[in-house]
C-alpha cells in the first residue's frame, strides 16, 4: 500500500506549535504518513507576497488531503478570507464540525455529541453582489442558494448520519422571513428527508435553534444548514463543550479534503508554549476517519480523552498549569502503552 502524503499548512501564531504536536502524535500512533509543508496566511504573505501562493494550491491539489493550522487574514480592504478562498477553490462544499463532551473540561454541559454539517460555498459567503455606494452610506450583499448545492449538502448530512450511526437530522433555516433562499433550502430538505425514512427528520428556525441549543442541547444529533447559519451554530455548539479549543473542522469536497483547527491564531500566546493543541488533534482524527484509518483514530481519541479526564499535564484553558509540549507528551506516553 502506497504511503499517504499529507499537505501540512502550519499557519500563523500558535499554528506551527499545535501542528507540530499533532504530527508527533500521528507518527507515534503509527500512521506512517509522508508530509509536504506549505505556507498560507501571514507567513505566506511575508515569505511569498501572497496569502495563498500558487505552490500551496498546487500541493493541496496533488495530495488531495491537507491538515491546516489557524490562518490569519489581515484586517482591511482588499483581503479575502483565506479559508473561504480555499473552500471555493477546491469546491469543499461540506463543512463538518463535530462536538463531543470530554470529562475534565470546564464545559457547562455533559454528554453533548452533535455534528453540524454546514454548506460551505454558497449563501451569504458566496461573495456575490458585494456593493458599497459611492457615498459609503449603503452596502449590499447577495445570498445565493441553488437546488444543486442544497441537495448536495442535505444528502451529505443524511449519509453522514447513517455512517456515524445517528438517528436524527435537523434542518435549520429562516424560511419564514427569507422565503426565496431559505425557502428553497427547506423545500429541498423535505424532499431529501423523504428518501431517508430510517432517519428521524426535523426542521427548526435558526433563532429557535440557538435557544434550544442552550436550553436542551441533548435533543440534537446532526444539524444541517446553510453557510452563515452553520458558521454561527457550529461556534455555539463548540461553546457547549468548552470552546473552540475543543472543536475540529473538516472541509470535504468530491476528491479533496482539508482538516483544520477552527479557532484563531492567538498571536498573543504564540511562541509561549501555552496553546492547547486539542482542536487540531481532533481534526487529525477526522482526517484518519476520512482515510478509513478508524483504528488509529480511536487510539488517539482514547489517549487524549484520558489525558483531559485525569487532568494530566493539561493546559490552562482545561484547568491545568502546563503548556503545549507537556500536554503533547502526556498524549504520546499513552500511545506507547
Amino acid at each position: 500500500m502506497a504511503t499517504q502524503t499529507i499537505t501540512v499548512i502550519p499557519g500563523d501564531g500558535i499554528g506551527p506549535d499545535i501542528i507540530d504536536a499533532t504530527i508527533k502524535i500521528l507518527d507515534k500512533a503509527g500512521c506512517d504518513f509522508a508530509y509536504e509543508y506549505a505556507d498560507a496566511g501571514l507567513t505566506a504573505l511575508e515569505n511569498h507576497g501572497d496569502l495563498i501562493p500558487e505552490s500551496t494550491l498546487a500541493l493541496i491539489q496533488k495530495n488531495k488531503i491537507a491538515l491546516k493550522g489557524p490562518l490569519t487574514t489581515p484586517v482591511g480592504e482588499g483581503f479575502t478570507s483565506i479559508n473561504v478562498t480555499l473552500r471555493k477553490h477546491f469546491q469543499l462544499y461540506a463543512n463538518v464540525r463535530p462536538v463531543i463532551s470530554f470529562k475534565g473540561t470546564k464545559a457547562r454541559y455533559e454528554d453533548i455529541n452533535i455534528i453540524t454539517v454546514r454548506e460551505n460555498t454558497e449563501g451569504m459567503y458566496s461573495g456575490l453582489g458585494q456593493i458599497l455606494s459611492e457615498d459609503g452610506e449603503v452596502a449590499e450583499a447577495k445570498s445565493l442558494i441553488t437546488r444543486e448545492g442544497a441537495e448536495r449538502i442535505l444528502t451529505f448530512a443524511y449519509e453522514t448520519a447513517i455512517k456515524e450511526g445517528r438517528k436524527k437530522v435537523t434542518a435549520v433555516h429562516k424560511a419564514n422571513i427569507l422565503k426565496s433562499t431559505s425557502g428553497l433550502f427547506l423545500k429541498v430538505a423535505r424532499e431529501v428527508a423523504a428518501r431517508y425514512p430510517q432517519i428521524e427528520s426535523t426542521e427548526m428556525i435558526v433563532d429557535n435553534c440557538c435557544m434550544q441549543l442552550v436550553m436542551n442541547p441533548e435533543q440534537f444529533d446532526v444539524i444541517v444548514t446553510t453557510n452563515l447559519f452553520g458558521d454561527i451554530l457550529s461556534d455555539l455548539c463548540a461553546g457547549l463543550v468548552g470552546g473552540l479549543g475543543m472543536a475540529p473542522g473538516a472541509n470535504i469536497g468530491g476528491d479533496c479534503a482539508i482538516f483544520e483547527a477552527v479557532h484563531g491564531s492567538a498571536p498573543d500566546i504564540a511562541g509561549k508554549n501555552l496553546a492547547n493543541p486539542t482542536s487540531v488533534i481532533l481534526a487529525a482524527i477526522q482526517m484518519l476517519e476520512y482515510l478509513d484509518m478508524g483504528d488509529k483514530a480511536s487510539k488517539i481519541r482514547d489517549a487524549i480523552t484520558d489525558v483531559i479526564a485525569t487532568g494530566d499535564r493539561t493546559t490552562r484553558d482545561l484547568g491545568g498549569t502546563h503548556g503545549t509540549t507537556d500536554f503533547t507528551q502526556a498524549v504520546l506516553e499513552r500511545l506507547e502503552a
